[in-house]
């Protein structure tokens, strides 16, 4: 545990709680927290499943409905066809990504780890006496590993390779052309692809959300992690799924079959509730994700901060403004004169500095509220 330090969201949050008590406005946009509402058919499925004393025994995995609905999902939605063997469930990406190491690598075993990228994607590795070794997204070449001059020795040690488009913290969405490149470069490496898609309904200005295995060969090389938590706003009942190569599956099923008895069963009713059910709030969710996007990063640029658009995910990465180089003293410090409370850089990785990251979790009158403190505070102004 000495490893370990205290969460950058527990730092903030205990700031906001003083800053709460003391009366003062506060704009949190630190976590990717949705503030909407599941639908009221998918809170009515879970209220009813969960009045039936007989739901409350062990669930020891997914019930066939649910196995059908998230086939259905798949099918629906990325014209992917997924076999029974070729997925299974968990408690959340975050839990399955931190796990799912176990099942992988033994110690001493190489995972590539974007950088920027969520710190979840170190701790399983770490955990099982796996190197993470950080692989750089530059603004340079797109916010995209630099897969054609990437290290061949550290390719060929390399075990595994987390890769999370649409991308937190960084608001990308990887273009098509880039999955055949990645399938290719895992192939010739020997590598597995983990894949992170919680986002891929949260996408902007037109573009389509994909799935890593809508793209030949994807299940030979990898697995993809997506979520009920950010589409359907389940975020606290814990629901996701990994997919993908039969092998990797399978090995994970049988180490978390040691550990766990399966997600509650009304939550899996709930499940099938969203995925079977009306699809029309996900667009609507879209529209207004956008919405809060353009009123946030444009109201910063009208003011003097250069904050470019999100292309995707719930978050706004956004350079520090002019004058600042320290991005946890710039939140503290902006915190201190506005109450809007964001995320510092450096908390995703050595090249995560020099930003912060913004959540899309506050409506559009707020959001144009907290633009107007923020011109009103000073802050951008400059200093030495």
């Amino acid at each position: 545990m000495d490893s370990f330090q205290t969460g950058i969201f527990n730092v903030l949050n205990e700031r906001k709680t003083e800053r709460t008590s003391l009366g003062k406005p506060v704009y949190d946009l630190s976590i990717g927290t949705p503030d909407m509402l599941p639908e009221p058919h998918v809170v009515q499925a879970l209220a009813q499943a969960a009045s039936d004393p007989k739901n409350y025994r062990y669930a020891l995995g997914e019930m066939p409905e649910l196995a059908e609905a998230v086939k259905g999902w798949y099918r629906r939605r990325y014209g992917v066809d997924l076999a029974d063997d070729e997925l299974m469930s968990i408690y959340g990406s975050q839990e399955g990504l931190t796990h799912i190491g176990w099942a992988l690598c033994d110690p001493g075993d190489v995972v590539l780890v974007p950088d920027p990228g969520y710190p979840i994607f170190e701790m399983g590795p770490y955990l099982c006496g796996a190197r993470c070794v950080r692989y750089p997204l530059s603004e340079e070449h797109g916010y995209l590993p630099d897969l054609e001059h990437f290290d061949p020795a550290l390719a060929k040690k390399a075990r595994a390779m987390v890769v999370s488009y649409p991308a937190n913290p960084l608001g990308i969405a990887a273009p098509d052309s880039f999955y055949p490149e990645l399938i290719g470069f895992a192939k010739q490496n020997d590598i597995i692809i983990l894949h992170d898609n919680a986002y891929s309904d949260i996408i902007f200005d037109g573009r389509v959300g994909r799935s890593f295995l809508s793209f030949e060969g994807a299940r030979e090389v990898g697995v993809e992690f997506n979520s009920l938590s950010k589409t359907y706003d389940l975020t606290g009942a814990r629901v996701s799924f990994v997919m993908g190569n039969r092998e990797v599956v399978g090995a994970f099923k049988r180490l978390r079959s040691q550990i766990d008895y399966g997600m509650f069963l009304p939550i899996q009713h709930a499940a099938v509730a969203a995925l079977n059910g009306p699809q029309d709030s996900v667009a609507r969710k879209r529209v207004e994700y956008q919405a809060r996007r353009d009123a946030l990063c444009g109201g910063l640029r009208s003011i003097g901060w250069e904050v470019p658009d999100s292309q995707g995910s719930m978050f706004v990465w956004a350079p520090l403004p002019v004058g600042h180089t320290d991005s946890v003293r710039f939140c503290l410090e902006l915190f201190e004169r506005t109450g809007v409370l964001c995320t510092p850089g450096s908390a995703f990785g050595p090249m995560g500095e020099g930003h912060v990251r913004f959540a899309l979790v506050q409506p559009v009158p707020v959001m144009r509220q907290l633009v107007a403190d923020v011109g009103a505070s000073g802050i951008l102004e400059g200093r030495s």
